[in-house]
């Protein structure tokens, strides 16, 4: 793949329902957007106050933290003062003159920062808007910076275009002088046959920016804002074994196998807990069975107990010596016995002084009276 990334990007073949859905996803998992400001230079355009205005508010109200913002200015040619650097994709464009990348990290500082960079004023020496050539470039280069990502196994952005000019945009190939009279006669998109307006025109297609363009009219400009799906190129080549090597496919895992498992994990945590917590809740609502024996079987008797509800041991349970000796509680799914420590009770061969946790299904309880000794039996058992 190494040797595809050094090269120019090319369109390339269509992607499935399901990859493209992981592309976005892998968009929404990472930090950020490409937002570039495409800002027409000739005098035809004049960014009157409310124009300055709504960028403003642009900047202000819709760039987020993690944005990179690029500034490309445009006439004849693009950058027109450095022509020879690509505001896009050169990485020394703001050392070389031009006024990007910005990342928008911190805005308080960052929005005048993006403010102070972009030309609000006219250049009276730059005439003719050659917008085809504008276009192009922006889109064909904005897909390289995602395929770029791509090659280095790193999360593609989306994109956003915010187009300041009065030319119009999303025009057919080969555009004409009653289209747009701006076109420099030697522009090779005024013929639609030339590769530059083929090339245009397909990304053009390939990005449906018609379909994703909002435009605002002023009197002497518009601002129109294009947003770009989160893509890169496809190209897939025969590999021997009938078997056929491609990008998108092991881009994809590279970039969600970590957080799709992540996120399963979660979810089961959550499927598990919440069945547990409906078993709980479930048992909990159920009453207790108690199948109660007295001084092994002399007497016998069948007592429900709810949850958080208690029966005392000498009133509800029957035992001699005409005092309560103690309760049987209901804690969720959990019984003890709490002493009332008028009479003595036991519970494992042992005198019961502070409250209890029973162990098991089946209770033995014992307690003295005229010096001889009796035993009460509970067998717990779960209403159906």
């Amino acid at each position: 793949m190494s040797d595809y990334c050094q090269q120019k990007i090319a369109i390339g073949e269509e992607l499935s329902p399901n990859q493209l859905k992981g592309l976005e996803l892998v968009s929404l998992l990472s930090r950020g957007r490409d937002v570039v400001f495409a800002i027409d230079l000739t005098e035809s355009v004049n960014l009157d106050e409310e124009a300055r205005v709504r960028l403003k508010q642009i900047i202000t109200d819709s760039l987020n933290k993690g944005d990179t913002v690029y500034i490309v200015p445009f006439s004849s040619q693009v950058n027109p003062t450095n022509p020879e650097i690509n505001p896009l994709t050169d990485k020394d464009a703001d050392t070389k003159g031009a006024a990007t990348p910005i990342a928008f990290l911190n805005p308080e500082k960052d929005i005048e920062r993006i403010i102070e960079k972009i030309p609000l004023k006219a250049n009276l020496n730059e005439k003719n808007t050659d917008i085809q050539l504008a276009e192009h470039f922006i889109y064909e280069n904005l897909a390289q910076i995602n395929q770029n990502r791509l090659c280095k196994n790193q999360p593609i952005k989306k994109q956003s275009v915010v187009w300041l000019t009065d030319a119009p945009l999303n025009t057919s190939a080969g555009i004409t002088s009653e289209k747009w009279i701006e076109t420099p006669p030697n522009s090779p998109y005024r013929d639609s046959s030339t590769p530059e307006s083929q090339n245009r025109q397909n990304w053009i297609n390939h990005l449906k920016t018609a379909e994703n363009t909002r435009q605002l009219k002023g009197e002497n400009y518009d601002l129109s804002v294009i947003d770009l799906p989160a893509t890169v190129q496809e190209f897939c080549t025969p590999a021997p074994g009938g078997k056929e090597t491609c990008f998108v496919n092991s881009y994809l895992f590279n970039q969600l196998w970590l957080p799709v498992t992540i996120l399963s994990i979660i979810i089961i945590s959550l499927l598990g807990g919440g069945i547990f917590g409906w078993r709980y809740i479930k048992s909990i609502n159920k009453s207790l069975k108690l199948e109660i024996e007295i001084n092994d079987g002399d007497d016998k008797e069948t007592r429900y107990l709810d949850n958080k509800k208690s029966l005392s041991i000498g009133e509800d349970i029957e035992c001699l010596g005409g005092e309560i000796r103690g309760y049987l509680k209901r804690e969720g799914n959990k019984l003890f016995i709490e002493p009332t420590r008028i009479l003595p009770i036991f519970y494992k061969e042992r005198e019961l002084r502070q409250k209890q946790l029973i162990e098991g299904n089946i209770i033995r309880l014992k307690y003295p009276y005229n010096d001889k000794d009796f035993e009460i039996k509970i067998t717990v058992s779960k209403t159906s």
